[in-house]
């Protein structure tokens, strides 16, 4: 990359001198003039102008008022990285409306569960994805969806669904009509967001148009993008990583994006030489992929000028590979929230590996967007003790918290909720453990006390404990998070069975597996004596001590190997 980290970063300042609070779809609108005839989204399939979103997203929005979708009703959207995802979002926001983004690996009973918790008034579905008929699946567990007619979701009115196939379909189904009569405020909520809590059922968080816009301008001006940044990921757009760093970042500079289906390493190494990329993204174990799938065949890489690989813990030898099997000048990690909209920490372009390898970087760089009194910085920190909430010295090790203009409004409809974790003073407590460093790059001493994640996604182990606790044959379960050489992490599971029963791990695992989506499977299956759990004097199972079990009972399997 021929010009400096300065160079880049002042390009992006001078095509923003002040900050602009405005809505996604306006920023949208502001850019046609420079950037009208780049491509934005970039497929196999189908290339979309910056223009052609603009357009597409226009017809969206009046169909969408045709509907009687207005300012702050709420829109599912079950989609997965099809070129149409991207004026779909659009459309949502010029009408006014929030875009309730729905993970594509739902079963039945969780998609119920973020409609009814979210309150949609429209779900706009895929008709398939893979081996699943998400339209048959809908209407089969949802009789009368289409028309507003099920039951238990009062609040929905209408179901359209995007058919691959034959997309003119849809857009037939949407008639058109005129303009939304009202548009959304830069401080409304743009999307519902739902996250895992720590009360295991999940809860959407509410990231308004500014949260996003902000995160999308720190990203680029972070890591210094250049002009036309082209970022290749399979990550999802209903996940914060592919929608902000990728999308919304990208479009600080003109960039676009080559969103895959799903992930293959073969197919996002070839889409990177076809497309000639130059940002390529992933979880860490989409990263462990494709360095495998690097080594066995060879790519033309050489657009690449650099790699994020973040959302999960990392083993440390993987960032080294990476230098070596992209040759990239410029690796990110980074540290982030869905309550906080996205990546509030992050390394810097020319970091040493070892900062890469050791940390999760420093605080945001957010120029215009972020806040004066801290030079710029998108947020400011504090660290408390995370069982008595007290505030530490500065550079001690505790519970992450932090404010700014990216935190998030909080919980959809769970005032209770949002108050445990949204702080008087605008403090977010993240549940996070970790310790800034002298240098000022923050390393994680921990995640909060039970949560982990999973393949990338956060899991609760609460909600599975509650879940498997219902197989008559379990009397107790116990769900933890344990390190994964591949996977970085993934859950493992103590199981006490009920007096008299018998269940084996394959059974339970097939139980679960019609249960629950995939990524929330457990790797290991351990029984339990109930007398052999480890407890505090006041009874309270002590899971820190489970962990240290099933390491011990990992070491001495792979000893035995």
């Amino acid at each position: 990359m021929s010009e400096s980290i300065a160079t880049r970063r002042q390009k992006i300042a001078d095509r923003h001198p002040a900050w602009r609070e405005m809505t996604l779809d306006a920023y949208l609108a502001s850019i046609q003039g420079d950037y009208a005839a780049r491509p934005l989204v970039i497929t196999d399939a189908a290339t979309l102008s910056y223009a052609e979103v603009d357009r597409q997203s226009q017809r969206i929005a009046n169909g969408l008022a045709t509907l009687g979708i207005a300012r702050g009703d709420r829109v599912g959207l079950l989609m997965a990285n099809y070129p149409v995802a991207v004026p779909l979002l659009f459309g949502i926001w010029r009408a006014g409306a929030i875009a309730v983004a729905i993970n594509t690996l739902y079963n039945a009973d969780e998609l119920r569960f973020v409609l009814r918790e979210s309150g949609c008034a429209l779900l706009i579905a895929m008709a398939s994805f893979g081996s699943r008929r998400f339209d048959a699946e809908l209407d089969a567990g949802m009789p009368g969806w289409r028309d507003g007619n099920h039951e238990n979701l009062p609040e929905l009115k209408h179901g359209l669904v995007y058919d691959p196939a034959a997309p003119q379909d849809f857009f037939d189904e949407l008639q058109d009509g005129p303009p939304p009569a009202h548009s959304a405020d830069p401080h409304d909520p743009a999307v519902i967001m739902f996250t895992s809590g720590t009360t295991g059922a999940p809860k959407g968080v509410m990231q308004t148009h500014d949260n996003l816009l902000r995160a999308a301008y720190a990203g680029a001006y972070h890591q210094a993008f250049e002009d036309g940044r082209r970022a290749v990921f399979s990550l999802p757009l209903y996940h914060g990583f592919g929608l902000v760093v990728g999308l919304l970042s990208g479009m600080i500079v003109g960039g676009s994006i080559v969103p895959l289906l799903r992930f293959d390493p073969d197919a996002l190494l070839s889409a990177s030489e076809r497309h000639h990329a130059t940002y390529l993204m992933g979880v860490p174990t989409m990263t462990i992929a494709m360095l495998e799938q690097a080594k066995a065949k060879a790519y033309d890489l050489s657009s690449l000028t650099a790699v994020h690989s973040a959302a999960a813990p990392t083993p440390s030898w993987v960032w080294r590979e990476i230098k070596a099997a992209f040759g990239c000048e410029e690796i990110f990690t980074s540290y982030g929230q869905t309550e906080a909209t996205a990546t509030i920490i992050c390394t810097q372009p020319g970091d040493p590996i070892e900062v890469v390898a050791e940390t999760q970087g420093c605080i945001v760089q957010a120029g215009v967007a972020g806040l004066p009194d801290q030079n710029g910085r998108i947020a400011e920190f504090k660290m408390i003790d995370p069982e008595t909430g007290t505030d530490l010295p500065p550079g001690s090790a505790g519970e992450i918290c932090t404010r700014g203009p990216m935190n998030s409004l909080g919980y959809f409809r769970r005032p209770d909720e949002t108050a445990k974790v949204f702080l008087p003073g605008g403090w977010l407590r993240t549940g996070d453990l970790g310790q800034f460093r002298a240098d000022g790059n923050l390393f994680l001493t921990g995640r909060s006390k039970e949560l982990y994640k999973s393949r990338g996604e956060l899991v609760s182990p609460k909600e599975l404990e509650q879940l498997v606790t219902t197989h008559p044959a379990v009397a107790q379960a116990f769900f933890i998070g344990m390190p994964d050489d591949r996977w970085g992490e993934c859950g493992s599971a103590w199981i006490v069975l009920a007096d008299g029963l018998t269940l084996t791990a394959e059974e339970l695992m097939a139980w679960l597996r019609s249960r629950v989506a995939g990524y929330k499977l457990p790797r290991d299956i351990w029984f339990i004596d109930e007398q052999d759990l480890p407890k505090t004097g006041t009874g309270k199972v002590q899971k820190n001590q489970l962990k240290e079990m099933g390491l011990s009972r990992l070491k001495s399997v792979s000893g035995a190997a």
